[in-house]
């Protein structure tokens, strides 16, 4: 299902991003010196030795709505070393692909999110083994409860992979419950919902209704009963972890915008 995203998501690999692929020889030299972050009209900017960034792709200036993601970009910049890593700067890189996709995209980032919603990891269950089922119903019956009692809607979950159809009234009201976000608010939703495999548990973080851990764990379910059965594999480790900083890095940006 998580490849339903790839044309939102290949927006958080524009620029900066596409270098967590190059050799480190190939990585940019740090250019500058002092960082700084700063109030400006509209926001907030980095400056690198007084000059604000820019995007890597357009080359359109990065000003953002909160102090508090200015300065986790700040600490990014500041963090590099003689070359500039894009593989350890996630909020930059997050911010960079949300000002390139520019405010038009927001509604094509709301219909993503609530697409996946209609297809969600938390409504296709497994039929067997038992235990699993058991750890599915524990971790994903309850999220599902809290969803409908708060928002008033109703889900068909289903055993197996064949398709279906949600209740046209809930992903109507799931779409509404999203309108009026910012841009980097339907960023980060679209970065956790391709995290998790889960459109419905990224609009409950937002809503309050479930913690990071809470979202993390349910969306992991599978994956942890089958490190169960058979211990875990190193590279698989690495890899949920550099997930794991990526999606509480839209965590952040989230928290930014809550009042």
């Amino acid at each position: 299902m998580r490849d339903q995203l790839d044309d939102i998501q290949k927006h958080l690999n524009d620029g900066y991003g596409r270098a967590q692929h190059l050799n480190r020889v190939e990585l940019p030299k740090r250019f500058y010196k002092q960082v700084a972050a700063g109030p400006v009209d509209g926001g907030f900017v980095v400056t690198l030795d007084g000059r604000p960034v820019r995007t890597p792709g357009r080359k359109l200036p990065v000003v953002v709505p909160a102090a508090s993601i200015a300065t986790a970009m700040a600490e990014e910049w500041a963090g590099q070393n003689e070359f500039i890593d894009p593989a350890g700067m996630p909020m930059v890189r997050l911010v960079n692909s949300a000002v390139e996709s520019g405010e038009e995209m927001i509604p094509a980032f709301r219909d993503e999110v609530i697409k996946f919603a209609g297809s969600d990891l938390l409504l296709y269950r497994a039929e067997s083994p038992r235990e699993l089922v058991a750890e599915q119903e524990r971790a994903w019956d309850s999220a599902l409860t809290t969803l409908a009692r708060h928002f008033g809607i109703s889900f068909r979950p289903t055993m197996g992979i064949i398709h279906q159809p949600q209740p046209k009234a809930t992903l109507d009201r799931l779409a509404q419950a999203l309108v009026g976000e910012n841009l980097l608010t339907m960023t980060a939703l679209v970065s956790i919902t391709g995290l998790t495999g889960s459109g419905l548990l990224a609009i409950g973080l937002w809503n309050r209704l479930f913690s990071p851990d809470q979202v993390w764990t349910a969306a992991h379910v599978d994956e942890d009963y089958q490190i169960s059965q058979w211990g875990e594999d190193a590279e698989a480790a690495e890899r949920r972890a550099r997930r794991r900083v990526e999606f509480d890095t839209a965590v952040a940006v989230l928290d930014a915008f809550r009042p």
